[in-house]
Parts: structure tokens; sequence; C-alpha cells
């Protein structure tokens, strides 16, 4: 078999320990393609000679890991040619496997996926929220029917995974599912999470991500305006469902709490704030991040109004809250009815909050980014690239500063 192996030794930096002991790999070439593997076995990096690609020195410990990686290269000389005298197909993964004892094990897409899911699905409401493991499964839908669509396959090994199958995912994403850009880098970005975890468990050496990189575009973020929250406060509903739906949507809209932590809100969380108001105090369940809020009128009206709503008392529940899919359906009947023409939505409502109720009254930004539990200022700045009204007010004082400086000026002569 006119095949090439190569056997090197080398140390893994990456790895580096606490003592600064680095790990020793040793890496097998067959014709280009390579595997590692480690050899369990630790130095630091003085003691190692990077161009033999053995310890240095003469001393005692040198001499027992050199004697070491010599027996593990004989190891893997032996075990190549037991492969080659049966006759199978040698592959550097193939060789790794048969020195470790594990049969040869090609891992697929699909079933990493799934075993990447399940495990999600078990942290749900652990450290991990059941929307975002509902956008795991959509990705993982679009991915069967990319595989069905492009290769008219069910499935597909990870080690035929290549930079091309990105790409590929990603124009198939933007031309035959209708994502827009930031979409489908959300679909590449779940994927790309997947890949990583099969790397770090050994299914999968090469990162077909290596030359790929998520990109997304700047959007502007829905908002109703103050004309807009006032015609959907004052609506008079003849049917119960919307009114209640309505009342949560408005609640949202002048707390700025999401629709996970809405859902989960219970009196305990009203608490008294530093100034002797009403607050609500809560941590985000997507980030974990401290959201400290202090309730305007308006959230501390629709509060009052479902205090003894029996649907509270016994989910021992703040608000009536329906599901997130019932919601946005009822929100949709309620924009309807209001002619208001936006797409009414859980979001819609926590960016309400950030642009009219907040920003655009002067609240300063680090004020509101404290209040919507981000970890970073950079992601509430989203909100006020959008405020055109917040710009003009700004601009109208400083007209009237420099007037008023003008005519101090000429009152001076």
């Amino acid at each position: 078999m006119n095949q090439t192996l190569s056997i090197l030794f080398y140390l893994k930096n990456s790895k580096k320990d606490r003592n600064d002991l680095i790990p020793v790999y040793m890496r097998i070439t067959i014709d280009g393609k390579r595997a590692e593997v480690s050899t369990h076995k630790k130095v630091i990096t003085d003691n190692w000679d990077p161009s033999t690609g053995y310890a240095k020195g003469l001393g005692e410990e040198a001499r027992i890991l050199n004697q070491y990686l010599d027996s593990l290269k004989s190891r893997v000389n032996k075990q190549y040619n037991i492969l080659d005298s049966l006759g199978k197909e040698i592959t550097a993964d193939a060789l790794k496997n048969s020195l470790m004892g594990v049969s040869e094990r090609k891992y697929t897409l699909i079933e990493t996926f799934n075993y990447h899911n399940e495990q999600f699905r078990q942290r749900v409401g652990v450290d991990f929220v059941y929307g975002s493991y509902q956008h795991y499964l959509a990705t993982f839908s679009k991915i069967k029917n990319f595989l069905s669509f492009q290769y008219h396959k069910s499935d597909i090994t990870l080690d035929d995974l290549k930079n091309q199958f990105v790409t590929n995912f990603e124009y198939y994403l933007k031309t035959k599912e209708g994502c827009c850009h930031n979409t489908a880098m959300k679909h590449i970005k779940h994927l790309k999470k997947v890949i990583r975890m099969a790397i770090s468990n050994d299914w999968l050496q090469r990162d077909p991500f290596i030359n790929f990189k998520c990109s997304y575009k700047e959007t502007n973020r829905g908002y109703l305006t103050p004309e807009e929250l006032e015609t959907l406060s004052q609506k008079q509903f003849s049917i119960h469902r919307l009114e209640v739906v309505r009342d949560i949507f408005l609640f949202s809209c002048y707390t700025g709490i999401a629709y996970s932590d809405v859902v989960a809100l219970t009196n305990d969380d009203i608490t008294t704030g530093i100034d002797g108001e009403k607050w609500v105090i809560i941590y985000r369940h997507k980030t974990g991040g401290r959201s400290p809020i202090p309730l305007l009128p308006q959230a501390l009206t629709i509060i009052n109004k479902y205090r003894d709503c029996p649907e509270c008392d016994n989910s021992g529940k703040l608000l009536p809250v329906k599901s997130n899919q019932k919601m946005n359906a009822y929100l949709k009947e309620i924009a309807d009815l209001c002619e208001i023409k936006k797409d009414l939505s859980t979001h819609l409502a926590r960016h309400t909050f950030a642009t009219t109720i907040t920003l655009a009254n002067g609240v300063p930004i680090e004020t509101v980014s404290k209040m919507l539990g981000h970890s970073s200022i950079r992601t509430t700045q989203i909100y006020s690239k959008v405020v055109d009204s917040k710009i003009s007010n700004d601009m109208l004082k400083l007209k009237d500063q420099l007037n008023q400086n003008v005519k101090s000026q000429v009152a001076n002569y």
C-alpha cells in the first residue's frame, strides 16, 4: 500500500495548566490527513525540543518520557501493519481509533444535532429558556430540508462537511426559505455551535467554519409612537381576551420586561425601591442580568386591575399571561382593530419601552440599559439610533441655548 505515514509529537499550548505544564500530543498523518491523540503526558516548555519532538536533556525525567514516546510510535507502526495485513482502508482517524481500541465510528450531522438538542432540552429551566430551545429546533428543521434539497439525502457524515456546505446552506436559507440576512446568520450560528460541540467531543477533526464569519446587518427596531400607544390604551374591546392581552402588552411597554419574564412574575417581584416607590426587580430569564425597574403609573394601574383575578390567584402569577403564541396571534387582531399598521408582538413592547417611553423622554442610555438588563450598553445603543424625536428635542434645546447666548452678548454691549 503506497501511503505516507508520519508521526509527530508536539506541545498543545492552548491547554497549558495553572502550573505551566503543557500536554504532549501525538499527530498521526497519512497522505496529508491528520489525527491527534493525547499522550497523557505533560512537560514545561523549557524542557521540550520542538525541532526533534522530544524532551530535552539526558536527565532521568526526559529519558523516561522519550522512551514512552518511542513506545507509542512503535505501537502506531505496529497497528498500521496490522490494518494493512487485514486489507483495511487506513486513514489517520482509523489508525487513531484502532490504536485506542475504538472501532471506527463516523458521526452524522443529524444524530449530532439530535444529541445537542436533547442535551439542551434537559437544561431548559436550569440555565436555558424554552424559547432558545425552540430556535434550535427550527434550525434543525431547516438543516433537514436543506439536506433533502441540496444532497437528496436525509443525513450526512460530519467528515463530509466542508466550507462549501456552510456557504450553500446560507444561500439555501436566503433563496429557498426566504430568510433575511440576519435570520440566516442566526441559523448558521446555531449550526456552528453544534459543530463546535462535535469538535470538542473528537467527533470531527476539521472545522468547516474556519473560513466563514457570521456577520449581522444593523436593523431598525420597530416601536410604537406616543399616538399609537394612546390609541391602544383608549380602545374599548368587546372581547375580554383581547382586553387582557392589550393590558399585558401595555405593561411590557411601560416596564420593558420581556415576555419570558412577564409570564414568570409574581407578587414577590414587586418591592419597595430605594426611593420608597414600587419597583420590579428581577433577574432576566434569558441572560441572568439584573433588571431594576421603577413602576410607572400606567404599569401600576394594570397590576392593580388584575390583583383579584381568579386566574392569577390559581397560578400564583402577577398577571394572567397567555402563551407567547396566543399573545402574538391576539396582538395581530388588536392591531387591526386599532388600525395600527405595525406588527404588534411581545418584542415590540420591549422596544417601545426603550425608545418611546425612556430614551425619547431624556432618560440616559446607561439607565435604560440597566432597566433592560443588558450586559453591555452597546446592545442598548441599537435603540437609541431610531429615536429621531429625541434628536429633534435636543437640537431645539441647543438652538434655544445659542439664541440665549446671542441675546446676552447683545445686552452686554
